[in-house]
């Protein structure tokens, strides 16, 4: 028979595992800005998006283009820039909670 000292440590480490795997389904995707300049246009939290839709324009020497776009499909959880800022390339500039 196994000893209580062992069914507690298997209990405590199977706990232990279910729990960091609830907390990495619920992390937010960081969503990375690929070009620098004034941003211009970006989506509010709470909307949603899927993989591809733009979230960030920045105004460049010629003219608007996207500087970021969803890597996943979900809801914009949290913007970290707002208009008129000046973003620069690997910047993180919003967080998608990723749907299933």
């Amino acid at each position: 028979m196994f000893s209580k000292k062992l069914v507690i440590i298997a209990t405590v480490v199977l706990v232990l595992i279910a729990s960091s795997l609830m907390v990495t389904a619920n992390a937010a995707v960081d969503q990375i800005g690929v070009l620098s300049g004034k941003v211009i246009y970006l989506l509010a939290p709470g909307t949603a998006v899927r993989e591809g839709d733009i979230l960030v324009k920045v105004d460049t020497l010629t003219g608007p283009v996207t500087a970021a776009r969803a890597t996943t499909n979900g809801v914009v959880a949290e913007v970290l820039v707002k208009s008129g800022d000046s973003i620069k390339i690997g910047d993180v500039v919003a967080r998608i909670r990723e749907s299933k």
